[in-house]
């Protein structure tokens, strides 16, 4: 397993790699920093972590958003149908005091 420094949202990271995996990774540290920075970047969410947690469900809802046929409903492939609206509006209300976090 190979080890790759890598930066994200401003701050360093040595991840293992596969050999021969270093651009995959690259590609995903490049998305993650992107739709971190992006949500930072919207002025509304200043903590680290609730800027990580929006990240991974934007990324995750692109994901399975790709995987379903065109004009069905979005589905997680664990748990069935998903309400990613609902999903985000519980995320909200449990980190709304979550400011002292940084």
């Amino acid at each position: 397993m190979k080890q790759v420094e890598v930066s994200i949202l401003g701050q360093a990271y040595t991840l293992g790699c596969p050999e021969g995996g270093e651009d995959l990774l690259a590609r995903a540290v490049s998305a993650v920093d992107s739709e971190m920075t992006n949500i930072r970047n919207g002025g509304k969410v200043k903590a680290r972590e609730r800027i990580a947690v929006l990240a991974a469900l934007n990324l995750a809802y692109q994901i399975a958003e790709q995987a379903q046929p065109k004009g069905g409903p979005a589905t997680s492939p664990v748990t069935g149908d998903v309400d990613v609206d609902e999903l985000l509006r519980r995320i909200d209300a449990a980190l709304a005091d979550d400011g002292q976090l940084l």
